[in-house]
């Protein structure tokens, strides 16, 4: 198992270790699940579930065909 060594301000450092605390988490193992988290590179379950749910969402042709121009701007 690899070893990290990282440095936190006073702050960080106790924010911290008053959400592991709650948590009931090792410090180690806290940090080790939200480096999981970031490097995670395919899309939730419930997220891929969702592909084609909206069958009718408009285009980008379709949208921008609706567009109002904006209004005069006032001179400065």
């Amino acid at each position: 198992m690899a070893q990290v060594t990282i440095y936190l301000d006073k702050k960080t450092d106790e924010m911290m270790r008053s959400h592991v605390k709650t948590k009931k988490v090792s410090q180690s193992q806290w940090i080790a699940n939200i480096i999981r988290e970031k490097l995670q590179s395919e899309w939730p379950e419930e997220v891929v579930a969702l592909v084609g749910a909206w069958k009718d969402f408009p285009t980008l042709e379709e949208i921008r065909a609706t567009e109002v121009p904006d209004m005069p701007r006032e001179s400065i």
